[in-house]
C-alpha cells in the first residue's frame, strides 16, 4: 500500500495550515513572545534502533521539526539526540553522556523500563526529565523530584480505553458477549495487563474476558497464542501490542480465520503506524485503538502539521510526533519562564507549568505533586484505507465507527 496519502490526522480541515505555517502558533496560555537569551539544550533519548526503532524514529521526526516552530515564539532549543537501541543499559549510559555533554533537560524515552533507568540518572544528577511517552505507573511513584510526565499512566489509558469501548457499543447498537485479552509481556504490556485486571471489574463492562494471553513480542510467530484466543470463542479481541507483534497477530488471525467483531487496543502503539498499513494492506483496516491523539482543531496542531508535511511528506502524523513536540515545548516554556536554561532553574518552575495551547486532545498541561499530567484524554481511532481517523468522541470525530467489522475476505 502506498504511503503517499500521509501525513495524517487526516488532512481534512488542515488546508489552510500549509499557508499559515508558524504564524498559526500565535496563542495565549503561559507562552509569550519575548526571545529567550539562549537556547535550552535538550537531550532527547529515543529507541532509534532495535525492536522499537519505528516508534523511536517517529518521535525523532516530530522533534526535528520543533525547534523552528518554537524559535518563532521566542523559545529557542538545541536538540542533542541519542539512540537507546531499545536497551535499558544503553539508555542509562546515553543519559549520562548527554548530561556530561551539557544537556540541561532530558526527554524520553518512549519505553517504560528505559525511561525509569533514565529517571534514576536524572534524579542523581539533578537534571529534569520530561517524559514524552511511557505509561508504567511506577515511574511517577518513586518520589522523584526531577521527573515530569506528559503522558497518561497505564491505568488511565486502560480506564479511558475501556470506557470508550462502551461508547462504541452504544453508537453501533451492537455489544460483544465475550472478549479475549492478548498482550506483549514487556514492561509496558505487563503494566497494561495489570491495569486491565484491576480496572475491568470496576467499570461494569457488558462482556466478560474469557482469557488473558501473554506473549513474547520477539517470538518468530504467534500461532499458538492466536490459536488459544480463537479457541475461547470470543467475539472481541482486546490487544496490547507494539508494531512488529501487532502485525504478527493480524497475520495469524487471517491464517486461522479468527474473525471477532473487532480488534480494539485500550491504548498501545502498533495498529495506527505506517508499517502496519504498508505490511498488511486491507487487513489493517477497521482495527481500533483507544489512546491520546492529536487535536485536529488546535491551531498549534495545524502549524505542526504544516511543518511536518513539508519535512516528511510520506510519514504519518500521529501521537508519537505530538507528544514529542509537547515534551520539547514543556522544556522550552520552562526555560522561558525561568529566564535561564540551567537545570536548577528549570526544576524550580516546571511544577508550575500551565500550558493551555498545545497539540494533544485534553486540558492544560499541568503537573501534580508526583510530576504527572492528569489532564490527558483519549479518543478512538479506526483505520480506513491506510489512515487512522478519529471516530469517538463524537465532537471530535472525522468518521463514523464501523462495528462489527467486515470479515477478512469481505474487505477491499
Amino acid at each position: 500500500m502506498s504511503e503517499s496519502r500521509s501525513p495524517i490526522i487526516n488532512r481534512r480541515g488542515f488546508v489552510a495550515a500549509g499557508a499559515a505555517g508558524a504564524v498559526a502558533l500565535g496563542m495565549g496560555g503561559s507562552i509569550g513572545r519575548a526571545r529567550a537569551a539562549q537556547p535550552v539544550k535538550v537531550g532527547l533519548l529515543l529507541p532509534l534502533s532495535g525492536s522499537l526503532a519505528r516508534e523511536g524514529q517517529s518521535c525523532k521526526r516530530g522533534a526535528e521539526v520543533t525547534p523552528a516552530l518554537l524559535a518563532d515564539l521566542g523559545m529557542p532549543v538545541q536538540l542533542m539526540i541519542a539512540d537507546t537501541e531499545t536497551n535499558i543499559d544503553t539508555a542509562r549510559t546515553r543519559a549520562e553522556k548527554l548530561i556530561a555533554d551539557g544537556a540541561q533537560v532530558l526527554i524520553g524515552a518512549f519505553e517504560s523500563a528505559q525511561t525509569l533507568a533514565v529517571a534514576q540518572v536524572c534524579e542523581q544528577r539533578g537534571v529534569p526529565l520530561v517524559i514524552n511517552i511511557a505509561a508504567a505507573p511506577n515511574i511517577t511513584e518513586q518520589g522523584f523530584k526531577t521527573v515530569f510526565r506528559n503522558f497518561p499512566t497505564a491505568p488511565r489509558l486502560v480506564g479511558e480505553g475501556l470506557s470508550l469501548m462502551k461508547d462504541l457499543f452504544k453508537a453501533s447498537g451492537v455489544t460483544p458477549s465475550k472478549a479475549v485479552f492478548m498482550h506483549n509481556n514487556d514492561t509496558f504490556g505487563s503494566a497494561m495487563a495489570g491495569a486491565v485486571g484491576k480496572i475491568f471489574p470496576t467499570l461494569d463492562m457488558p462482556f466478560a474476558i474469557a482469557e488473558t494471553i501473554s506473549y513474547d513480542g520477539a517470538a518468530r510467530d504467534l500461532a499458538v497464542e492466536v490459536g488459544k484466543a480463537k479457541a475461547t470463542g470470543a467475539d472481541l479481541l482486546i490487544l496490547v501490542a507494539h508494531g512488529e507483534d501487532s502485525i504478527k497477530v493480524i497475520r495469524e488471525m487471517v491464517k486461522q480465520r479468527f474473525e471477532p467483531k473487532a480488534i480494539v487496543s485500550p491504548g498501545s502503539p502498533g495498529m495506527y503506524e505506517v508499517q502496519f498499513y504498508k505490511t498488511l494492506g486491507k487487513y489493517a483496516d477497521y482495527s481500533m485503538t483507544n489512546l491520546p491523539w492529536i487535536n485536529p482543531k488546535s491551531k498549534m496542531s495545524q502549524a505542526l502539521l504544516a511543518a511536518f508535511a513539508k519535512a516528511y511528506p510520506d510519514a504519518l502524523f500521529e501521537m508519537n510526533v505530538g507528544y514529542t513536540f509537547e515534551a520539547i515545548l514543556i522544556a522550552a516554556d520552562a526555560a522561558k519562564r525561568a529566564g535561564s536554561p540551567e537545570p536548577k532553574a528549570l526544576l524550580e518552575v516546571l511544577p508550575a507549568t500551565n500550558i493551555t495551547d498545545h497539540v494533544m486532545i485534553g486540558g492544560a498541561i499541568t503537573f501534580d505533586a508526583k510530576g504527572q499530567n492528569n489532564n490527558t484524554r483519549s479518543a478512538t481511532i479506526q483505520n480506513f484505507g491506510g489512515k487512522p481517523l478519529v471516530v469517538l468522541p463524537a465532537e471530535a470525530a472525522e468518521a463514523k465507527p464501523v462495528f462489527p467489522v467486515p470479515g477478512w475476505q469481505q474487505r477491499g
